[in-house]
């Protein structure tokens, strides 16, 4: 009997450890989302992120709510493509701020974006690649005249791919 008392306040002590750091970490992460959502958007342009059932922290949803300007709050479900990605590329950089990581690949992110979005999305990309390293798969010339090197494949023969590097570092 006393092991598995010993069992279940260990249990208990652990539940109640891992619930503290997860809404320590999404409140930083929360936080972190509005901020860079702004950023993204406009001043006026709010998002946020809403615990879907806080009496369970280990089973809850996390739902995510985005108000470009103009527009009614609504779930990133209910966002235009363009809208979604910049939302996402919220999150994912919020979550950044918190832990870096060494390296990111993102495939065609920049593909349902304007002109002027594509610039905010670089904007970050630079701002962040001080930290991490971006591998960024584009079709977007906007894109690829922001980065230091493409990598360019090409299938000269049937079957046969090459790699061709440019690398900009170096130019003026």
């Amino acid at each position: 009997m006393s092991a598995k008392d010993s069992l279940l306040q260990t249990i208990q002590e652990v539940e109640a450890t891992a619930n503290q750091q997860f809404l320590d970490t999404f409140n930083r992460v929360r936080e972190n989302f509005q901020r860079v959502f702004k950023s993204l958007f406009t001043e006026e342009d709010t998002a946020d992120m809403v615990l879907e059932n806080p009496e369970n922290l280990a089973e809850t949803g996390i739902d995510i709510i985005a108000k470009p300007k103009g527009k009614r709050p609504s779930s990133i479900s209910q966002l235009s493509g363009g809208e979604k990605t910049l939302t996402a590329t919220a999150l994912l950089f919020s979550i950044y701020l918190i832990k870096p990581a060494p390296f990111c690949i993102l495939d065609e992110v920049d593909a349902p974006l304007d002109d002027a979005n594509v610039g905010k999305f670089t904007n970050m990309i630079r701002q962040f690649s001080e930290n991490s390293q971006f591998i960024i798969v584009t079709h977007n010339k906007m894109t690829m005249s922001t980065v230091d090197v493409i990598y360019g494949v090409t299938m000269q023969e049937p079957g046969v791919s090459k790699l061709v590097p440019v690398d900009f570092r170096g130019l003026n």
